[in-house]
C-alpha cells in the first residue's frame, strides 16, 4: 500500500498572495502542490550549500515560484512563499 500524499498548509503571507490570483494561477498552484504532496523531494533543494536545508524546495513553473518546507514528523508542506510574475 502506498502512503497518503503530504498534506498542505500555507503560511499566512503565502495565503494573502494566494487569495489574490487569477484563478488559472491558482490552479497551477494546486497542481504544482499536488505534485509536491505525492513526491516532496521531487523539486530542487532551495539552497544546496545549506547541509540542513534538504526539507526546504523550491518549485518553478513558467512566471509562478512556490517554496515549501518539508515537514517530515507531521506529513505536512508549509507553503513558505509564492511568487507570480504576471
Amino acid at each position: 500500500m502506498s502512503e497518503q500524499p503530504y498534506a498542505v498548509r500555507f503560511s499566512a503571507p503565502a495565503a494573502k498572495v494566494l487569495d489574490t490570483l487569477p484563478e488559472h494561477v491558482e490552479d497551477t498552484v494546486w497542481s504544482v502542490l499536488d505534485a509536491a504532496a505525492d513526491a516532496p523531494w521531487g523539486f530542487r533543494q532551495w539552497n544546496t550549500d545549506d547541509p540542513d536545508g534538504e526539507d526546504i524546495r523550491h518549485a518553478s513553473v513558467g512566471q509562478l515560484s512556490l517554496t515549501y518546507w518539508v515537514n517530515r514528523p507531521l506529513r505536512r508542506l508549509s507553503v513558505l512563499t509564492i511568487t507570480w510574475l504576471g
